[in-house]
């Protein structure tokens, strides 16, 4: 029992440095960003300058530059509601006899943040180059705010949907939704992997979200790890999920109403 109460310390420390470290560096991230300024656009908004060169930056820097902050920031999100998976993985590979827990644990977090990884080698040839079509075609910047507030409604209304509760569901970890895990690194990472898939899954309009407000803004990074949070770890999590569709629906619809000029 003593040296279960020292590894769940060093299980639960560890993980509360690494959250500390990356919010750190998040913060100072969006810092630096946000001291860069934006570039002005038709339509009254600004574009982000994480989907630009800096002087003198190749476009492989840029984008190296990009997934590192985009690493960064999906562990400092996605840390609060992943710790709690990766513990009770660790209490289930524990029942078998296994001692290797720790080492597991972490290659299970490596498989998750691996398919948020791929997530951002996606998201910066997208933005970027919508960000190229944006600057080229200044109609089609005038209705960016536009479509960034459908984009925010049509994320809400995810949240109601039945694809969106059997992904909460399964990164809740609901019986039926895992499966019996064998103590090798080979299902750990596979494991890994799975959570990473449901995740982004479920993350998706909420991610849509910060994409459109703002890759690099701190104040929806906050507000969307807080939801994503909050609907894992909540008791009622399911109608949590819904209550945020709600107030997102909103949102979207007062963001796509005041870009349209009705209000």
């Amino acid at each position: 029992m003593a040296s279960e109460r020292v590894s769940e310390r060093a299980f639960f420390g560890v993980s509360t440095l690494l959250f500390a470290a990356s919010a750190a560096a998040t913060i100072v991230w969006c810092a630096s960003m946000s001291a860069m300024g934006g570039m002005p656009m038709p339509g009254g908004w600004t574009m982000s300058m994480a989907w630009m060169r800096m002087p003198g930056q190749t476009w492989a820097g840029a984008a190296a530059s990009f997934l590192g902050m985009w690493v960064v920031m999906m562990v400092a999100m996605m840390l609060p509601s992943l710790v709690p998976m990766l513990w009770r993985y660790r209490q289930a590979v524990g029942r078998t006899g296994e001692t290797r827990l720790d080492w597991l644990a972490a290659l299970v977090g490596v498989g998750y943040f691996f398919v948020w990884t791929a997530f951002g080698m996606a998201a910066f040839p997208l933005g970027v180059a919508l960000t190229a079509v944006e600057m080229r075609l200044p109609a089609l910047a005038r209705a960016a705010p536009i479509a960034g507030g459908v984009v925010v409604l049509i994320a809400g209304a995810l949240q109601f949907t039945a694809w969106k509760e059997r992904h909460l569901s399964c990164c809740r970890e609901a019986p039926g939704c895992d499966c019996t895990l064998a103590a090798d690194a080979g299902t750990a990472w596979r494991h890994g992997l799975r959570l990473g898939l449901h995740c982004s899954h479920c993350c998706a309009g909420l991610m849509a979200i910060l994409l459109v407000m703002g890759v690099m803004d701190l104040r929806a990074m906050v507000v969307m790890a807080a939801a994503i949070t909050v609907e894992r770890l909540a008791p009622a999590g399911e109608r949590v999920a819904r209550a945020i569709g709600a107030v997102v629906v909103g949102a979207g619809l007062f963001l796509t109403a005041r870009a349209a000029g009705l209000g």
